[in-house]
């Protein structure tokens, strides 16, 4: 392991009310440190988590993100996990700055909130299924080629979802316990504010807002071996 594994904070992002569930997220408050892309990736993989994401400037809040394979310009699992801890640290941003553009962010009570547009997601399929039981019986991943975020309602005048993510890019990450960037596709398709059960026990809230960008939002833990 890397000598930086001390200024690594390890986060779970979008629990349940309960706690559970929860991606995992690495977070390098200082990213000076690590200035290289080809080290931050190497980092990145040697991890293992479906992000790890990067400081570069605190004061700005711009920010690098990284999962095991590939870098990305937008995620919302790493933005969500980075307000909430700099918050918890006593510097609560206003703004965040991945590369996709200027991300707001907003607390209410103990949920994170950071608002995206659709555009800014990375390329990835939604595709709807008949029932909850038949998302759950999906074997992970399914077959087939390229990002997958397989959905049905669980409760639909209620707007509750029940969702699984698959990246299938071929590393590490099989499937995605909590996926912000795929929920602000699915609210931008469905063009409805949604509150989405993925994982084990994972929950994502998402809003749309008047400027037409739209927000995720959820819980954060520290994860604890």
């Amino acid at each position: 392991m890397t000598e930086l594994d001390a200024d690594i904070d390890v986060l779970r992002v979008f629990c349940g009310p309960d706690g559970a569930g929860g991606n995992v997220l690495g977070v390098v408050r200082d990213g000076t440190a690590l200035p290289d892309v080809a080290d931050r990736a190497a980092l990145a993989a040697e991890l293992g988590y479906s992000e790890t994401v990067f400081l570069d400037d605190a004061a700005r809040g711009t920010v690098d993100i990284h999962t095991p394979s590939v870098q990305l310009p937008f995620a919302g699992h790493p933005l969500v996990g980075l307000a909430w801890l700099l918050r918890a640290l006593g510097r609560p941003p206003r703004t965040l700055r991945p590369p996709a553009g200027e991300v707001a962010v907003g607390f209410e009570e103990d949920l994170t909130w950071v608002r995206g547009r659709a555009e800014w997601v990375p390329e990835r399929r939604t595709e709807r299924h008949a029932s909850v039981a038949e998302v759950d019986a999906l074997p992970a991943p399914p077959p087939g080629e390229g990002w997958l975020y397989a959905w049905a309602w669980q409760d639909e005048p209620a707007g509750v979802v029940r969702a699984r993510a698959f990246p299938r890019r071929g590393d590490t990450i099989v499937e995605d316990e909590a996926t912000g960037a795929a929920a602000m596709l699915l609210t931008h398709q469905l063009g409805r504010p949604l509150d989405i059960r993925q994982g084990t026990g994972s929950q994502i809230l998402t809003r749309i807002c008047p400027d037409g960008t739209i927000a995720v939002g959820g819980r954060v833990r520290r994860d604890t071996p």
